[in-house]
């Protein structure tokens, strides 16, 4: 089948043994090992040499997830019928909570590495049920949550950071071929982080992506070959601390404002370490009609950058390259039916 060859191709993110076969497989009917993801990730081993693959049916799965445990791979039957849906607003869970493990509809406990969301639809959905848009996860990670991947996948919040993974020292995320959804700052993540082939929306006026790179100057935000839209004066994004944002090859819907990225006020005010200006484009265009702020702009002098080089392997800085351990190996996979 092919959804379960996709399955087998994620793992190719991860070194180590591969296996074609999923470990478990959640089926919201009764016909796999257990009817929800949580009773899945709770039996697998608390440590994996390997990926552990846990395959998902199409179906509607109301649940909160909570992932404790490394190397855990869950993959989905198809992106728009593999469903995981949850109501959760951030302040609401932080009256009770000392932290914000539970806030989201994923969520990804600190320290816990090697994760991987493949062919699923997340959402979180407080917005649409209560009428209130303010902070609502999607997908959340802490300190200490490195090398996520997200592939195939559409991450919706009807709120403001949707998908928020926040390991400042030294947090790594890779995303392909991905929809994402939200508010302000839907797309906020903290340390390095590179997304392709994906699209945007956002509904608020305030800023679309954001990020964090103030624990290292290395530390960047690389989007590629992906689509913005939103409603009508969606501004493109902003940050609060050191940052460093690269776009290459990216399309803007007419509804984008004429508003640069920004630095955006805070009490106390911040100071930057690295200055404002690390915003970088190449070959970003709007419909219609070009604004001037997007020009052309990567560096020509010191550390140059050449458009096809800015990849995940350089965003990285050669530490993590998910897409040559897929390229060495992806041919060996045989059909498991």
């Amino acid at each position: 089948m092919i959804r379960l060859i996709s399955t087998a191709l994620l793992c190719l993110f991860f070194a180590g043994s591969i296996s074609a076969k999923p470990d478990l497989v959640v089926a919201a009917d009764g016909s796999g090992d257990f009817t929800r993801i949580q009773e899945a990730l709770d039996s697998a081993p608390d440590f994996n040499s390997r990926p552990f693959v846990i395959y998902i049916k199409n179906g509607v799965y109301n649940e909160k997830i909570f992932i404790s445990k490394s190397n855990i791979v869950l993959a989905g039957e198809n992106r728009d019928s593999t469903i995981i849906i949850f109501a959760e607003l951030r302040k609401n869970w932080r009256a009770d909570h000392p932290d914000d493990y539970g806030a989201g509809v994923i969520n990804i406990r600190n320290n816990v590495s090697d994760i991987a969301f493949y062919s699923l639809t997340v959402y979180n959905n407080f917005g649409s049920l209560h009428g209130d848009h303010d902070h609502q996860f999607a997908i959340r990670g802490g300190g200490g949550v490195t090398r996520i991947i997200i592939e195939d996948c559409r991450i919706i919040a009807d709120g403001g950071d949707t998908l928020a993974l926040w390991n400042t020292d030294d947090g790594m995320y890779y995303h392909n071929n991905c929809y994402f959804e939200g508010y302000v700052d839907y797309v906020c993540p903290r340390g390095f982080c590179f997304i392709e082939n994906s699209s945007f929306f956002g509904h608020n006026l305030t800023a679309s992506i954001w990020h964090d790179g103030s624990n290292n100057k290395d530390q960047k935000l690389v989007i590629r070959n992906s689509y913005f839209d939103g409603v009508a004066g969606f501004p493109l994004g902003r940050f609060h601390r050191d940052a460093q944002f690269f776009l290459i090859n990216c399309r803007f819907s007419e509804n984008m404002a004429d508003k640069k990225i920004f630095f955006a006020p805070s009490d106390p005010p911040r100071i930057l370490s690295w200055g404002e200006d690390r915003i970088y484009f190449y070959n970003c265009h709007r419909q219609n009609s070009d604004f001037s702020w997007y020009k052309d702009n990567l560096p020509t002098t010191g550390d140059q950058i050449i458009p096809d080089e800015m990849n995940a392997l350089r965003t990285f800085n050669y530490e993590w390259d998910p897409e040559s351990v897929a390229n060495k190996i992806k041919n060996k996979l045989i059909d498991p039916e």
